[in-house]
């Protein structure tokens, strides 16, 4: 039951907005009742903690495998991220896009933990570039922060107008970024 909350949850909290949201709507949704939830959260806030979190360490822990994989390069390493990030949208993009939209709801205690996650994300992608740089792959005046913050930029904003069920698939979306991003930091 606690995966049907969070799930039926986590489509409203898309469709209406976590403030517009509230408990008696999502147990209505699931016809059960308030106290089925609070058996499982012991607030909304919690819940959307819980996505939150659900969310990003799925995310860290994928990331992780990509960068553990010593058969890929780092171009590779890159492609795959970026790859991993826009077939996310279609495989989680109601979770995705509850996840940059609602973290304004938790507290600050909250929000502090998932930007400390949301930045190792982020710090991985820096050291997998200056790795690259090191080892030849890509160019040695870049700025790995800014490359990294170009990256997720171009890769998290695509939830809010890419749709994977149109004209362009998540792999082609996904190689067009990596073209991008990598054509203009690869070494000739």
């Amino acid at each position: 039951m606690k995966e049907q909350i969070t799930q039926q949850s986590i489509q409203l909290f898309e469709e209406k907005g976590f403030s517009q949201t509230s408990i008696q709507d999502i147990v209505d949704a699931l016809h059960v009742t308030k106290g089925t939830f609070y058996y499982y959260f012991s607030s909304k806030e919690q819940l959307l903690m819980d996505i939150h979190l659900q969310y990003i360490d799925h995310l860290l822990m994928r990331q992780q495998q990509i960068l553990d994989n010593e058969s890929l390069s780092h171009r590779e390493k890159v492609t795959e991220i970026i790859l991993m990030l826009i077939k996310d949208i279609k495989d989680k993009g109601s979770s995705g896009r509850v996840f940059f939209r609602e973290i304004r709801h938790l507290n600050n205690k909250n929000i502090d933990k998932i930007k400390k996650k949301r930045n190792q994300f982020r710090l991985n992608i820096e050291d997998v570039v200056r790795s690259g740089m090191v080892a030849g792959e890509f160019k040695e005046d870049l700025r790995p922060d800014m490359v990294a913050f170009g990256i997720l930029g171009v890769t998290n904003y695509s939830y809010n107008w890419y749709k994977p069920d149109g004209e362009v698939t998540p792999d082609e979306l996904a190689t067009i970024f990596s073209n991008l991003v990598l054509t203009g930091i690869s070494v000739d």
